[in-house]
């Protein structure tokens, strides 16, 4: 099921909903506030890889040796 992040425009709190596909015309409340004044977000994910051993260079770093790159790691 894919998460939505929405938008209060009456409290401006921000939140995040795992809704399914069939539950996408069914109108959501703020969490905070109770108010169906939502506007739906746009949001960024991202995917994760697993594609060799440690070191290989073959992922999005370009140097093969950044602590952050779950390939170099």
């Amino acid at each position: 099921m894919p998460i939505y992040t929405y938008k209060c425009l009456d409290c401006k709190e921000t939140f995040d909903l795992l809704e399914g596909v069939n539950q996408q015309d069914k109108v959501s409340l703020c969490p905070k506030c109770q108010s169906k004044n939502l506007e739906k977000q746009i949001s960024t994910f991202g995917i994760g890889t697993n594609s060799g051993s440690k070191g290989d260079n073959s992922g999005s770093c370009s140097t093969g040796s950044c602590p952050t790159c779950p390939t170099c790691f």
